[in-house]
């Protein structure tokens, strides 16, 4: 008799061959954990920024040089700018092996803090002690008990005066004498003097008591007293419940203060000022800002007058005052108005020659301006079509302004920041970083030196010290080193046009390290539409610290892109996004078909997304308002509709007072349009981004009669942290490679790197 094994042999290969073609791979996944930041930063990757850590003596400078198998503490000594160590670590070991009884290697001591006390003497943190290390004999001493500082006082400068609150009313009590003057008589419980206002200030139960809050400063002369009434006696709360707590069979009540877009049941807050002699309260004659819009304060060098900087609600407008404490005068510097939202005004002082410096975007770009505080003349110290960072240092002696700012440079990415200085007048404007590369500075306190960490997304970080006056390097501190990233390509940084058709937008993607040309690849886009900042990886550091390489192990195309509407470019291209939060993924859309006609194995027929808070409201954004381009979303902890959101983010992009542009955008109103897969994730107890938006857009959902998923991490607040984020990562790659690559994933495998890492 004859036996056919044929269909035997179909029935054990069929099953072998389905899971080969419907299973990914568990080597995908250990690429992923690989290229996780835990297991890249001084592992694999080392030097991508170095940190100076300037002597208060301007002798010099001492930073950390990381490489395999060893962690230098160096110092560079001026003006000969000598390298040298800036002690003996093998010395150092010694001691420490001694005191800890343990051993301790001399190439990775467990420092925790470093402070530069002089040439002699290092004061350290190892373990959660403090040392103070000599230099000469290397013996390590406790530092002399200084009396604690208490966070609930605050010390005079002539150390004579203590002020404090009681009753929710501020005194001061003399060292010497005791005597005791109370300086306010009405605060009392919702109405506080010296106080402040914390986001994160959390009260449990319904009756909770917020947490104790004090701040007070004082003048340079010691006259002076300031300090903010925080008026919380018409504040709405918002509540979270806590179902996370092992002992507890009931979820834990939480509340906190916090206002919505167009919310009058805020916290109000008050600028008030003493008079230390007479005890006189003082008060600016403002209208009294909630604490979104509260007045700023700075201490002018005129003793007894100070600056105050007032925005309105709603962002439109800003004022900046003087206010003489001792007549009561207040008196308008500048003002400026705008028909859409106002950036927070950066402002430097140069009293001795009566100006201020403040940055504004009222010509159409952010550039450099003076302000004569005695005259009120405004003048125009840089022009262009490029936009300042930010002022980094006033040289008062060489009357000069350090400030870095990107797009100057004709054919470079407007992203990469350059640092320049100019004279007060406008004049001898010098480029001190000429390379083509992003510039992260940071100045002396003498202002004669600067270290650069100089890199773009595909160039790796130089770190250098160099001259204010022309930019000369004078010395190297180190390279990053990613020789251990084998395989590894940094991302790809591509120019497409938006929406528009004319306007060159920026961006970088992410493949595989086994990537195959010949493949098709889904592509995911990681968004944060802000509009506040932006996401192009302008640094080498940026192109690695972030997940998206390990996202693209499991075999994707991962994508940043920033389109019209996010910030560091034009006004006109800012202002994209001005009520129009959600429209700024148009861009995203038309940049991923660009590259999909660019790139054959670009899949555009495969599009996902993810993002989490202001990208986590783009992720859902878009499977609901483009629900035909973007087919699998993973939004965390978003922000689904701004009029559940915390006030002052959405009143300064969506606007004041509330219209119908929120509705418009709102994530919740158009829930029904969803045909994607779509994963919603919050932390129970996020009281940055309350999570009742995303409660809510789950029941607008299921109304809809729409399939979806929906993660809560019941313990856990705005960011992931621990074992959480590690199961919120392992679901969003898993929805990815389920949903967008149609392959069964795989749930149990190793956080920890195969490869073996030799430690430090």
């Amino acid at each position: 008799m004859k036996l056919n094994i044929f269909p035997l042999l179909l029935s054990i290969l069929f099953p072998l061959l389905g899971y080969g073609q419907n299973s990914i791979s568990i080597e995908n996944y250990e690429r992923a954990v690989s290229y996780r930041w835990d297991n890249l930063n001084n592992k694999k990757t080392f030097n991508l920024d170095i940190r100076p850590n300037w002597l208060s003596d301007s002798t010099g400078l001492w930073y950390v040089h990381q490489a395999p198998n060893n962690k230098q503490y160096l110092k560079i000594s001026f003006p000969d700018f000598k390298k040298s160590p800036l002690f003996d670590q093998q010395k150092l070991a010694k001691v420490l092996s001694d005191s800890l009884g343990k051993e301790i290697k001399a190439n990775a001591l467990p420092i925790e803090r470093l402070r530069y006390k002089n040439s002699n003497k290092l004061e350290i943190s190892v373990e959660n002690k403090n040392y103070i290390l000599s230099l000469t004999d290397y013996s390590l001493d406790l530092p002399k008990s200084e009396e604690e500082q208490n966070e609930f006082e605050s010390l005079s400068p002539d150390k004579k005066w203590v002020a404090y609150t009681k009753d929710y009313n501020l005194y001061i009590k003399n060292k010497e004498t005791h005597e005791i003057k109370q300086l306010s008589t009405l605060g009392e419980k919702g109405y506080e003097y010296a106080s402040w206002y914390g986001w994160a200030d959390i009260m449990e139960g319904e009756n909770g008591k917020r947490p104790e809050r004090f701040y007070a400063d004082w003048s340079e002369d010691g006259k002076w007293i300031y300090a903010n009434i925080c008026d919380f006696r018409t504040a709405q709360k918002m509540y979270l419940l806590d179902w996370s707590q092992d002992t507890l069979y009931r979820p834990r009540l939480l509340s906190y203060y916090r206002g919505s877009p167009g919310d009058t049941t805020m916290v109000y807050q008050e600028p008030v000022f003493f008079n230390i002699d007479t005890g006189k309260e003082i008060k600016p004659n403002l209208p009294v800002g909630t604490h979104i819009n509260s007045v700023e304060m700075v201490w002018s060098s005129t003793p007894g007058k100070v600056f105050l900087l007032r925005h309105s609600r709603g962002y439109k407008n800003l004022f900046l005052y003087s206010f003489d404490l001792n007549t009561g005068k207040l008196q308008k510097l500048y003002e400026e108005s705008s028909n859409t939202n106002i950036d927070f005004l950066n402002f430097a002082l140069a009293n001795e020659n009566s100006l201020l410096f403040f940055l504004s975007e009222k010509s159409g770009w952010k550039q450099l301006y003076s302000l004569n505080l005695k005259t009120k003349e405004v003048r125009s110290i840089t022009k262009g079509a490029y936009y300042i960072n930010d002022i980094k240092k006033i040289d008062k002696k060489n009357k000069r302004i350090f400030f870095t700012a990107s797009g100057k440079e004709q054919g470079r990415n407007p992203y990469h920041q350059h640092l320049y200085s100019i004279s007060y007048n406008g004049r001898g404007l010098k480029l001190l970083t000429k390379e083509d590369l992003h510039h992260q500075i940071s100045i002396s306190p003498d202002r004669k030196y600067f270290v650069a960490n100089s890199s773009s997304a595909n160039r790796e970080t130089i770190t250098q010290l160099r001259d204010t006056r022309n930019g000369k390097i004078l010395a190297e501190l180190g390279n990053a080193d990613v020789s251990r990233l084998v395989g590894w390509t940094p991302p790809q940084v591509f120019t497409v046009k938006a929406g528009d058709g004319k306007t060159d937008i920026y961006g970088a993607f992410w493949k595989p390290t086994n990537f195959d040309p010949n493949k098709k690849y889904p592509i995911i886009d990681h968004s944060y539409t802000g509009p506040h900042t932006q996401v192009f990886p302008k640094s080498f550091r940026d192109a690695i610290i972030n997940s998206n390489q390990s996202l693209a192990e499991l075999g994707f195309v991962v994508l940043r892109i920033d389109g019209r509407g996010s910030s560091g470019r034009s006004k006109e291209f800012h202002n994209y996004s001005y009520k129009n939060l959600g429209g700024t993924l148009d861009d995203h859309i038309e940049a991923i078909r660009q590259l999909g006609s660019q790139y054959s194995w670009i899949d555009t027929t495969k599009v996902g997304i993810f993002g989490h808070s202001a990208g986590g409201y783009d992720a859902g954004h878009a499977v609901l308002a483009y629900p035909d381009f973007y087919k699998v979303a993973v939004a965390s902890s978003a922000d689904h509709d701004h009029r559940m959101e915390k006030a002052w983010w959405p009143e300064m992009y969506m606007g004041w007072p509330v219209d119908s542009a929120y509705h418009l955008q709102s994530n919740i109103t158009i829930a029904g349009n969803l045909k994607g897969k779509l994963l919603i994730t919050h932390g129970g107890i996020d009281e940055n981004v309350n999570p009742s938006a995303t409660f809510k857009l789950a029941e607008a959902l299921i109304k809809a009669d729409k399939e979806f998923d929906m993660l809560i991490l019941p313990s856990q607040r705005h960011g992931y942290s621990g074992d959480h984020r590690k199961y919120f990562i392992k679901r969003r790659w898993n929805y990815f490679v389920k949903h967008l690559l149609n392959l069964e994933p795989i749930w149990d495998f190793e956080w920890e790197p195969k490869e073996e890492i030799d430690e430090l």
